[in-house]
């Protein structure tokens, strides 16, 4: 059993997202550390070229008696059953700790174990408030209120007495001593599966995290979130035209993510791709003429004088 490992809960349609994904982990991977990819049976044959050195390809059937063939609180079977995986992964008995990385996310410097971990055998836990997404109107409107109800669900359900909420989206470092708490502490008293703790919220990392925080099953080491996600095209366009790098971000994270629930009918956007070319697919032809004639005028003017 590895002490830390990475998790990437994958399919086929995100092959392409995850293949980036391992070609940035082997080039930032400063320790060794090892990668499992789990996928449903039928991508077995697609991901097998991921597998080798350092990554491990695991079809979702080894925790098949978790998972689930119909819709759980209005989502779909396999968007619940990814968020089961990273529940129930700890059960295999593969590592001890593990980071749950997206398919989407890309590496841009070198990372190491102590990135993640506190000690040995401690890992840090992802804890935030996100109060910069709460202030964005249109995020607020679509997706935070009803997040934060159902999430304060969780902390009911768990027993955490807690005004705040502090939780996190992904990338996580789950701990199997916490998990294994959950499972004994909260679900089998119940009755419930991890199918039937989605069907109140489906938010995993919401459930591992209010847990801990009410249990502290292992010491808690909080640190704000290890990978910077652009959650809608506003937060890209945003440090695309005020000319942030990746060398700039990744002096603060260790991954980026351009969130494919919104731009996957963009393709993949490259982590360190020239201003023009991170803002071309934002923008219709038309907006790419009346941008370049905007900016000759400018020039004209600025040059002189009219």
């Amino acid at each position: 059993m590895h002490a830390f490992a990475m998790l990437l809960k994958s399919y086929g349609a995100d092959l392409d997202y995850a293949r980036r994904l391992v070609t940035s982990f082997h080039r930032f991977n400063a320790e060794g550390v090892h990668l499992y990819v789990v996928v449903p049976e039928v991508d077995l044959a697609a991901f097998a070229a991921l597998a080798g050195e350092g990554v491990t390809v695991l079809p979702e059937s080894d925790l098949g008696h978790h998972l689930v063939d119909t819709d759980v609180h209005g989502m779909r079977a396999d968007y619940i059953n990814q968020e089961i995986v990273k529940l129930a992964f700890w059960e295999l008995g593969l590592a001890e700790n593990y980071f749950c990385v997206d398919s989407d996310a890309e590496f841009i410097r070198p990372f190491r174990r102590s990135d993640f971990m506190r000690d040995a055998s401690t890992p840090y836990t992802v804890l935030v408030e996100d109060n910069e997404l709460k202030v964005e109107p249109k995020y607020y409107r679509d997706y935070w209120e009803r997040r934060e109800s159902e999430i304060r669900h969780i902390q009911e359900l768990v027993g955490l007495d807690d005004p705040i909420v502090r939780t996190c989206h992904g990338h996580q470092v789950l701990s199997a001593a916490v998990l294994r708490s959950f499972k004994a502490g909260f679900l089998e008293p119940r009755g419930w599966s991890y199918a039937d703790a989605l069907a109140e919220a489906p938010y995993e990392f919401s459930w591992y995290n209010m847990w801990l925080q009410h249990d502290h099953t292992i010491d808690i080491w909080a640190r704000e979130p290890l990978v910077k996600v652009f959650h809608n095209e506003g937060q890209h366009l945003e440090y695309i035209l005020r000319g942030i790098t990746v060398a700039d971000i990744a002096r603060g994270y260790l991954a980026v993510v351009v969130n494919s629930n919104y731009s996957r009918d963009l393709g993949l956007q490259r982590a360190d791709a020239p201003k023009p070319e991170a803002l071309s697919p934002y923008l219709s032809y038309g907006e790419v003429a009346q941008l370049v004639s905007a900016k000759l005028k400018d020039t004209a003017r600025r040059r002189f004088g009219r």
